[in-house]
């Protein structure tokens, strides 16, 4: 590459790098992945939580060959998931409160719910369940 053209390509950057650290870019937190599964009309694990205030990537595995909705009327959302298959579902970011969700397909058995805990609550959780301990 000639100098000169080296120099303005490095400018460039430059001006790229100032122009971030000026105007800035949002930080994204990683982003808190949940594995649902269903198994014979059911779910597993039946009760999820996470922490207030964040979004939530839910991964819903559908072991069984027939397809099911998973549907919830208090987080807004619907997902039909066929068998064999994965379906994702984000939610949040969300208050502290519990959130009811069913397999529509199969009210009578796929049911679950989302606990929606203070950040504190739900870190302290994390390391209980980290060293080994209950839910």
């Amino acid at each position: 590459m000639k100098p000169e053209r080296k120099s303005l390509v490095h400018k460039l950057y430059l001006f790229g790098l100032y122009s971030l650290a000026i105007f800035g870019l949002p930080v994204y937190a990683e982003l808190l992945v949940l594995q649902l599964q269903l198994k014979d009309h059911l779910f597993s694990p039946t009760t999820l939580y996470v922490p207030e205030g964040e979004k939530v990537k839910l991964v819903i595995h559908n072991q069984d060959s027939t397809p099911e909705e998973f549907e919830s009327f208090s987080l807004n959302r619907e997902k039909v998931i066929l068998g064999n298959s994965k379906g994702v579902v984000f939610i949040g970011p969300l208050q502290p409160g519990e959130h009811a969700f069913v397999g529509e397909y199969h009210p009578d058995s796929a049911r679950g719910t989302l606990i929606v805990l203070p950040k504190a609550q739900w870190q302290a959780q994390q390391q209980v369940k980290e060293s080994g301990g209950a839910d």
